[in-house]
């Protein structure tokens, strides 16, 4: 059971038959495979056909959820039966006030290539395979992921909100070693016509044939920091503070701070869904419409994201932030950008005394939520710079610092941005992206030096 009729038909017959005082029925189908690769062989293929139905009941403000991937009309049924049985022996959330009301327009976009179709595992193992000779051909090995889907996002409330959208995506990961260097490369698109894998293995290739990486003193430096770790930083800042939730409970860095100053001019972060640079998504998992929203406008402290719980609380419109339920995260902005500005990137690194290049972070934990201290490792592809030139690779460093601290040390952004992704493997299949250039921050602190 696929496509926009029949999807919303059954969720429909759901919501129709509910008891409850308001009803959500939300419906996920994903049809994906996921091929990895080591050490310049693939070693694993798995493939995932699966849907999933999310229903959320409100009864006297008691609200209950329930999952099912069993959606035969029995079954339904049950599980409607036993989510209103759940509900009633809930302590009830005086704070809620109402599921999205009435339908509302949702932008026609086309998120659909039907050549996803065309990533068989023959095809798949074949680019993998043409990968691994430019490789060879350069005595590197390769490693990573590179994985499709074909996914369907139906919902249906009983105040009247419906929407339906079909998603296709690719997330190709690179990793290229050599004698302790390495080099990185990632992509994603919704249209595989657009995959350049000769183009990504130069990019990981370059980088890796630097040479053996040597032991520098941590401290702080310079920094260039390509899209990859730059959009690590930005999904922090979403997780931690760019959402109405985190602005209620009082443990967002934006509190008390609207107005304010509080990064350097160069600085602009929105998140906007119907942007067709990035991933777009035009509505959210509660059938709302996405709105552009701005949190730093030219460093300025700006406005934060909302779903129909937060906004409720404060009497606001949703903002299309809306996430799966049960969702105790908060609205949290899932298309991030940051705009470009006026430098190259070799503009950036001639403008470097003696400095770090990093290609992108990993392990990233949080140390400090209000401040936004992050500590994470370098990882594939980090350089010291002096006197403007990329010198020789240096073993991965451990950071310890505040991003908005960073931030607010930005002294040059580049003119061209990329869509980054980490993908997802584990959990339901949603892909999103990151929309960021390359930043020089004048001033980050690196704490130790990594055993990876």
């Amino acid at each position: 059971m696929t496509g926009r009729e029949a999807c919303l038909r059954l969720l429909k017959d759901v919501v129709e038959e509910s008891p409850a005082d308001q009803t959500e029925a939300l419906l996920l189908t994903e049809d994906s495979s996921l091929t990895r690769f080591a050490k310049s062989s693939v070693h694993q293929h798995v493939a995932e056909n699966n849907r999933t139905l999310i229903l959320r009941v409100v009864k006297d403000k008691r609200i209950a959820v329930l999952t099912t991937n069993r959606l035969n009309r029995s079954s339904l049924r049950d599980l409607l039966k036993k989510a209103i049985s759940i509900a009633e022996v809930q302590h009830p959330n005086e704070d809620f006030v109402s599921l999205p009301k009435q339908p509302q327009p949702v932008p026609e976009i086309d998120t659909f290539h039907k050549n996803i179709n065309s990533l068989t595992p023959y095809r798949k193992v074949k680019v993998i395979n043409d990968l691994f000779k430019m490789v060879k051909e350069k005595r590197l090995h390769a490693s990573g992921s590179f994985s499709n889907g074909a996914v369907e996002v139906a919902v249906v409330n009983s105040l009247g909100a419906e929407a339906y959208q079909r998603y296709s995506d690719l997330v190709f990961h690179l990793i290229v070693e050599k004698d302790g260097g390495s080099g990185y490369a990632g992509y994603v698109s919704r249209d595989p016509a657009q995959l350049d894998i000769d183009s990504l293995a130069k990019e990981a290739i370059v980088k890796a044939l630097r040479g053996e990486p040597v032991q520098i003193e941590p401290g702080e430096y310079e920094v260039i920091l390509e899209p990859y770790a730059v959009s690590e930083l930005l999904s922090f800042l979403g997780y931690l503070g760019f959402h109405a939730l985190a602005v209620q409970e009082g443990r967002s860095f934006f509190c008390n701070e609207f107005g304010k100053k509080l990064v350097d001019s160069r600085v602009t972060i929105y998140d906007d869904g119907l942007d067709a640079e990035g991933l777009q998504i035009p509505f959210d998992f509660e059938g709302v419409p996405k709105r552009r929203a701005i949190f730093f406008e030219e460093g300025v402290v700006k406005e934060v994201t909302y779903d129909s719980f937060t906004g409720g609380r404060e009497g606001k419109d949703s903002t299309g932030h809306g996430l799966i339920a049960p969702n105790t995260e908060g609205p949290v902005p899932i298309n991030l950008f940051m705009k470009g500005g006026e430098s190259s990137l070799e503009e950036m690194v001639r403008s470097v005394r003696k400095g770090i290049y990093v290609t992108r972070f990993h392990y990233t934990n949080v140390v400090e939520p209000m401040k936004v201290v992050l500590t994470g490792m370098t990882r594939d592809g980090t350089f010291l710079i002096e006197e403007g030139e990329i010198k020789m690779p240096i073993k991965n460093l451990r950071f310890t610092e505040s991003v908005l601290r960073a931030l607010s040390r930005v002294s040059a952004v580049s003119r061209d941005r990329r869509i980054c992704s980490e993908g997802t493997v584990y959990s339901r299949r949603f892909i999103t992206g990151v929309v960021v250039p390359a930043i020089k921050v004048d001033g980050f602190n690196f704490s130790g030096v990594s055993a990876l």
